[in-house]
């Protein structure tokens, strides 16, 4: 079951605290990014996050799950509703991740 673009642009919406928030559909499905840097996806109107140590201290008790078969465990966040909570979770988590690799000119 593919997400609903509703769903997607909530999360977004709900996440717009932690920085420049965005989203490209990908394999059916959404990547979502914060400052460039993807985050995490959105598979079946759930929203998964990125494991960091940072996200991990934060919030120990959220879940882990693989958004789809063969993926590495994220987070399965499912309090998107607080605001103050996912800007806090989602800069955390931005802010532990690589910047992206330039890519390469053909």
């Amino acid at each position: 079951m593919a997400s609903s673009p509703d769903f997607v642009e909530y999360v977004c919406d709900q996440i717009g605290g932690a920085g420049s928030i965005a989203y490209k559909k990908m394999f059916g499905e959404y990547g979502i990014y914060c400052d460039g840097k993807v985050i995490g996806v959105i598979c079946d109107n759930q929203f998964f996050v990125k494991k960091t140590e940072a996200g991990a201290a934060l919030y120990p008790d959220f879940q882990e799950a693989a958004p789809y078969a063969g993926a590495k465990p994220h987070f399965l966040i499912d309090c998107v509703d607080d605001k103050e909570l996912m800007a806090r979770f989602i800069q955390a988590t931005c802010d532990e991740l690589p910047a992206p690799k330039p890519k390469r000119k053909k």
